[in-house]
């Protein structure tokens, strides 16, 4: 493994599927302005009930990227 440095950044997906597709939303959206992102963890997952089932997703992850040179 390279000698690289990572910053970190906190994000917080949501979707009314799965907590899988909150996470994928979150990446897809950093993306678009974050370059070189290499890794992510999931730190926190919540959701809102109505009516007794599950209504949304919420998953807060960690990702990291690697700043440039």
């Amino acid at each position: 493994m390279s000698d690289h440095v990572y910053k970190i950044v906190e994000l917080v997906g949501s979707s009314p599927v799965s907590s899988d597709e909150a996470i994928r939303n979150a990446i897809a959206k950093a993306g678009q302005s974050v370059r070189h992102m290499d890794w992510f963890e999931a730190t926190e997952i919540r959701g809102h009930i109505s009516d007794g089932q599950i209504a949304h997703f919420q998953v807060k992850v960690k990702v990291g990227f690697r700043l440039e040179d």
